[in-house]
């Protein structure tokens, strides 16, 4: 018989650079989305309702989310028909270039409402794309892994998703400071989307000349692969059970608790705490940096002492602590607890251009004993130099925005930095956990609807979701508006932690060691 996988066998370290740089630039393009959510509302949304605008922003984000599912069966399906190597090759450039003509597409103002339905169908690229990248991934490392250190070589992969949101958060921050505000705010947020076109490029020539995984090459040979791996994966009652499981069980905590972690923590400090925008992303960028070695740490610690250990561990450890730690970042921002300096007080009004448009812009500047500066600014918006008026209101748009102090940065990084870690026990060890669960021949099916349910419907939809109840909540005039949205997370994490708890055991995170 002759040779399947006639080349050079790769090392561990050429499969994990290969595999981590791919799939990291995914995750770059898919969060870049995300970081620049606030941004992106007042381009391609009309602007006579900034909260509205938000929601749909963050809708649409959902929306990518939404769809990895229907990527993970049709890429998960050629995965394990054709091969993980060009399946996710495949992934890869049809992410990049959906991301790239986000960057490209006008303003609502250019082209109306063509504009937001453009990048809703862009992002469902992303979302189908995604959808196929990270099972290939996670599952061409693992059958390249050394028996029983398959936390350990995975959690490789675990750390791109931080990475990318990492990478994506630096890319803005040096943009941001390269520009001035109105020209990132007119042009600039584009160039971190134009970017991504010359990661996928360096990316592409790498994984070209990637090998089959040996234990797919070696089913191939044998004729051992799967003819219909959806109708074995799904219509076989016996690993059905196990798809069900690995979603309710494990996948579905692990993606709220990932998205509370990073995402809903970048926009409570922004859009809640009215955090200057700047700071967020450095307080952001450097809990990740502290957090992101963890991954590594807890993937290595399952190979231990088991993955349902350390993910449920993790699991619990955030539901009970989310109330108490934002809690704890509300108030640091909360003036009522500081004292003004009232005679340092500074009021300005000018006009500012952008474009053809032009708007007058009356602005407070706030300074506190304790460091924190706050500027609040009401824009009135112009039509031919006399206020514009929209369904007979004028247009007039309220902004705060917060800059901590040196102590109050620390802590809120710190704040941020233990959810950080509460997602690398959650989600460092889940990629070995899921692909021990399902043979070589549906692996890439198998394991991937769930972990894209998990994340991608559960999780992905949490920003939007916990963004309403608090919206709602202040709405309402609640007390402690600000900790409704994080039910969402609790809830959803408890349910998955008491079927993990339950129904997880030894035996079924070890079925499939190959």
């Amino acid at each position: 018989m002759s040779n399947a996988n006639p080349q050079k066998p790769s090392s561990i370290w050429s499969v994990i650079t290969a595999s981590s740089m791919g799939t990291l630039i995914e995750w770059y393009d898919f969060y870049i989305f995300g970081s620049l959510a606030v941004v992106l509302s007042t381009k391609f949304f009309p602007a006579d309702n900034p909260t509205a605008a938000f929601l749909s922003t963050l809708a649409t984000f959902a929306a990518g989310f939404v769809v990895r599912p229907f990527g993970a069966l049709f890429f998960g399906r050629l995965g394990d028909i054709i091969g993980r190597k060009y399946t996710f090759m495949v992934t890869l450039l049809l992410m990049g270039g959906a991301t790239f003509i986000i960057g490209c597409v006008p303003s609502f103002e250019t082209i109306g409402y063509a504009a937001p339905f453009i990048v809703l169908l862009m992002r469902l690229l992303q979302g189908l794309a995604l959808g196929g990248e990270y099972g290939g991934a996670a599952t061409y490392v693992a059958e390249h892994a050394p028996k029983g250190q398959k936390g350990f070589w995975t959690s490789w992969i675990q750390t791109t998703a931080t990475v990318g949101l990492f990478i994506s958060l630096l890319v803005i921050l040096f943009t941001r400071t390269m520009l001035t505000p109105e020209q990132f705010d007119l042009w600039g947020w584009r160039i971190p989307f134009w970017v991504s076109i010359l990661m996928v490029y360096v990316s592409y020539l790498i994984r070209k000349n990637m090998s089959e995984s040996p234990a797919f090459a070696k089913a191939k040979s044998e004729g051992k692969t799967s003819s219909n791996p959806l109708k074995e994966s799904f219509g076989n009652r016996y690993n059905l059970k196990f798809v069900l499981l690995a979603l309710f069980g494990a996948a579905m905590g692990q993606g709220v608790i990932w998205y509370t972690g990073q995402f809903y923590a970048m926009s409570f400090l922004e859009r809640v705490m009215s955090v200057n925008p700047e700071q967020v992303i450095t307080i952001l960028v450097m809990a990740l940096l502290g957090g992101t070695p963890f991954f590594i740490f807890f993937g290595w610690l399952s190979d231990k002492i088991g993955r349902k250990a350390v993910m449920m561990s993790g699991m619990l450890i955030a539901i009970l602590s989310y109330r108490a730690i934002y809690e704890k970042m509300y108030q640091t921002t909360n003036l009522e607890h500081k004292t003004e300096m009232v005679e340092q007080r500074t009021e300005t009004n000018a006009l500012k251009k952008l474009g053809d448009t032009q708007d007058s812009v009356f602005t407070t500047t706030r300074y506190f004993e304790d460091g924190t500066t706050v500027k609040e600014t009401r824009t009135l918006h112009l039509e031919n130099g006399v206020a514009k008026i929209v369904s007979g209101k004028t247009q007039i748009t309220q902004a705060k925005s917060i800059e901590v102090n040196s102590a109050d940065k620390w802590s809120l990084t710190f704040l941020v930095w233990i959810q950080v870690l509460f997602v690398t026990m959650v989600y460092g060890p889940i990629a070995a956990f899921l692909v021990e669960l399902f043979p070589v021949r549906i692996r890439y099916t198998s394991m991937s609807l769930p972990y894209h349910i998990g994340n991608g419907i559960f999780g992905g939809l949490l920003p939007a979701i916990s963004t309403y109840f608090v919206s709602n909540a202040q709405s309402e005039g609640k007390i402690d508006f600000y900790l409704e949205g994080l039910w969402y997370p609790i809830i959803i994490g408890a349910i998955c932690f008491v079927i993990g708890v339950i129904y997880i055991t030894k035996k079924m995170t070890t079925r499939y060691t190959d």
